[in-house]
Formats: structure tokens, C-alpha cells, sequence
């Protein structure tokens, strides 16, 4: 039997129109009598699945589209076009059955309220979504052993340090334990050691409950840390979808030979680009095609010590991905 997707999106659009008008009085008084407007077409005509339990990273440069596909599947915005499911459920329904199962996190924006401790929110929440008593003492008590979140929750919000208050908003919007997770760059402003615990959640959360996570994010580390498959989006389009290392294999021409050398200032142009030079270690940036030739000459011409052949970082990846985006939309 085939499990249906949690989430199905085919040929989805959002079209905003928006006015527009040139500078200066005379345009001013004209647009009071004949308005002129302009289409923009924020998410043009997008498909995928993700079925349960995946974490799937959505990634593009701002103004790709990511948010206004999220608020979409979340229900917050009516689709101009195509179709999507969640769980089963048409998201611009709102029906509180497809509520109940799902939560959108944004980074940096606030759903607890900001004078009292977050255990009051929590209550507040706990009476919209019907939780029982002791499902909710069991789900806050399992929430704050996995975010660490003894000390803060019966601080007001407005005292918790920013990773803090992103610690507290995440735990209230898992108190109903959805069951499909839309995460806005649920990291963003937070220091390195607040990133990884946030990331070590969500990848406990997703392990526990067999949650399927939808998540946006500028930090590469996110991606890489929670995410198998990326789904690639540009101007409203898909540019890629697949799997994460198949994204590197597809979109980078280029591979980094990082040598060892007793002596760094060897003339190594022959071989490729040089990027660096660091007491001894040299990097050299080759054709992915004549990775293994370059690397066997190498060998052979110098006193290498030791030999590495690397792919290029994911975030050079990915901006060249996002620079072919941009090519073809001109």
C-alpha cells in the first residue's frame, strides 16, 4: 500500500497586484484617476511532495518565494493557482482539524506574549488547542528537559535574551506536538552554540514524533546538520530538488585539492587556481573533470606529505545555483 505524501504541491502560483506609479506630483494626481498596476509573481507554478517524516531544506536568495509558499501551506494565504495538501486538508480551509496538526515558526517573530512568563502563554495555548491537562504537563515537562528551558519559563518574555526567547517561542509551538513543522529561518540572529542546540531539537523532535519539517534557512549549517533532500527555489521557481549531495555533484564544476608541502611557495599555478597559502598547506581549486589527472601529477612532481580532494563548500554551491537562477530569469 502507498503512504500518500504529507504535504502535495503541484503547480502552485501566487500573483500579487500591486500599484505602481512614476515620481512627482503630475504622476500622484494621475494615479487618482487611472491607477496603474503590475503583476508580481511571488510563487510561479511549483510542485513537490514530502512524505512523513522527511526534513527537506527550502532554500533561495529573499524574495524567492520560500515564505509566501510556506504561509500558503500553512493556510495564511489563498493560492491564485494549482493545488496543495497538508496532511489531507486544503490549507485555506483553516479547518481546525488541519490546525491541530500543524505549526509555522518564523525567526524573530513573537506569538508569546511579551509581559508575562511563557508558562502563561503556554496555558493560553493549551486552552486553544483543547489539550488535556496531563498531556500538556507531559508534553511541557518533555519540552523543557530537551531545550533546557528550566530557568527562563517563568521569566516575562521581554527579559529572555534573543536565543532564549526563540527557545520559549519554539516549545509554544509544539505543545500540541504537530505533526508537520514549517520553519521560517527558525535560527536566525541566534549565536553558534544556540543554533546547534535548536538544530539538535528539531532533529530529537523529528526522531521522536516522526514529524515531517519544511525548513528555510541562510545558515548552511542548518541545512546540512537536518536535512537529506533541498528543495531549491528562485524568482518563484524550482531549480532543484533532490538530494543534498546530488545538489553539489549536479551544480559545481570544481573540486579543492588541499596539499601539504614542505615548502608553500612552489609555483602551483600549472596544477590549477590557487586560493591559499598557509605554512605549508596550500589549496588549489581544479576542473571536477581533471580531478584524478591533476591529482596523480601532483603526486608524482612534488614531496607532497599528505593530499586531500574536497568538494567546494556548500554555500559557494549554492550561490552558483542561485546565479544560474538569475541568468535564466533574465
Amino acid at each position: 500500500m502507498t503512504i500518500p505524501p504529507t504535504i502535495h504541491v503541484a503547480q502552485l502560483q501566487k500573483v500579487y497586484i500591486v500599484p505602481e506609479r512614476e515620481a512627482g506630483l503630475r504622476a500622484a494626481v494621475g494615479s487618482l484617476f487611472r491607477r496603474q498596476h503590475r503583476q508580481i509573481k511571488a510563487v510561479d507554478g511549483i510542485s513537490f511532495d514530502i512524505h512523513p517524516g522527511e526534513v527537506v531544506g527550502f532554500l533561495g536568495p529573499n524574495g524567492a518565494g520560500k515564505t509566501t509558499t510556506l504561509k500558503m501551506l500553512s493556510g495564511l494565504l489563498y493560492p491564485t493557482a494549482g493545488e496543495a495538501t497538508v496532511l489531507g486538508h486544503v490549507p485555506s480551509r483553516r479547518e481546525k482539524s488541519f490546525l491541530r496538526q500543524i505549526t509555522l515558526v518564523m525567526g524573530q517573530r513573537n506569538q508569546l506574549a511579551w509581559d508575562i512568563p511563557a508558562l502563561d502563554s503556554y496555558e493560553l495555548n493549551r486552552a486553544i488547542y483543547q489539550i488535556p491537562r496531563a498531556e500538556f504537563k507531559r508534553t511541557v515537562d518533555e519540552l523543557i528537559e530537551l531545550l533546557d528551558l528550566q530557568d527562563i519559563l517563568r521569566k516575562p518574555i521581554r527579559n529572555l535574551s534573543l536565543g532564549e526567547r526563540m527557545k520559549a517561542e519554539i516549545a509554544g509551538s509544539l505543545l500540541h506536538r504537530p505533526q508537520v513543522l514549517f520553519l521560517d529561518e527558525p535560527t536566525i540572529g541566534l549565536d553558534v552554540t544556540m543554533q546547534r542546540r535548536i538544530r539538535a531539537f528539531i532533529a530529537e523532535y523529528n526522531r521522536r514524533f516522526g514529524a515531517s519539517v519544511l525548513l528555510t534557512s541562510h545558515y548552511m549549517a542548518d541545512v546540512v546538520a537536518l536535512c537529506r533532500r533541498v528543495i531549491v527555489i528562485h524568482h518563484g521557481r524550482i531549480l532543484y530538488d533532490g538530494d543534498l549531495s546530488g545538489l553539489v555533484e549536479k551544480f559545481s564544476a570544481q573540486k579543492t585539492i588541499v596539499l601539504t608541502l614542505p615548502d608553500s611557495n612552489i609555483d602551483l599555478t600549472a596544477y590549477g587556481v590557487v586560493l591559499s597559502k598557509d605554512a605549508g598547506r596550500v589549496t588549489l581549486e581544479v576542473p571536477k573533470s581533471e580531478t584524478s589527472r591533476i591529482t596523480a601529477q601532483l603526486l608524482a612532481d612534488l614531496p607532497i606529505s599528505d593530499l586531500t580532494v574536497e568538494d567546494p563548500p556548500i554555500e559557494e554551491v549554492i550561490e552558483h545555483v542561485f546565479a544560474q537562477g538569475a541568468e535564466a530569469a533574465a
